[in-house]
């Protein structure tokens, strides 16, 4: 049984800027032959967002900056964007400030994805139990199927 596409999660946070060419490449694959709907989810720690709001220079003396904009701004969702725009595919941007893992989860149940894409690097076993993995959590935990990308490091 086939399960119709009709929205694709595409996961993005600070370590993905390496995976650009590989993200883009899965979710063109993926959302192109169903004429699925992207979104672009890109998910904050509370200290990555407020250093990006310093990078990204918004003025934190006026009212408080959406994440969905802040997400927009940031370069991997802007070098996502044009080949989606290259291949007349529908897209919006999304952005989230807590835990990776846990809201990128929340992020799939919210826009009802049918496909979550996340990208990652290969780990040693130790690695995984030390540090915890993101791409791991979303793995055994999203209300749908996920699709890992491996950058090429």
């Amino acid at each position: 049984m086939t399960v119709a596409l009709e929205t694709i999660l595409l996961a993005v946070g600070p370590g993905d800027t390496d995976r650009i060419d590989e993200l883009s490449d899965a979710v063109l694959e993926v959302a192109e032959p169903a004429n699925a709907t992207v979104v672009l989810g890109h998910v904050f720690t509370d200290s990555e967002y407020d250093e990006v709001l310093d990078r990204l220079e918004f003025d934190e003396t006026g009212e408080a900056v959406e994440p969905d904009v802040v997400a927009g701004r940031h370069s991997t969702i802007r070098d996502l964007q044009s080949p989606l725009e290259e291949h007349d595919i529908d897209y919006e941007i999304r952005g989230m400030v807590g835990d990776h893992g846990p809201s990128i989860i929340d992020l799939a149940e919210e826009v009802d994805a049918d496909r979550v894409l996340v990208g990652g690097r290969r780990r040693s076993p130790t690695g995984k139990a030390v540090f915890g993995s993101t791409a791991q959590e979303v793995l055994l935990s999203s209300p749908c199927p996920v699709t890992f990308v491996r950058g090429s490091d």
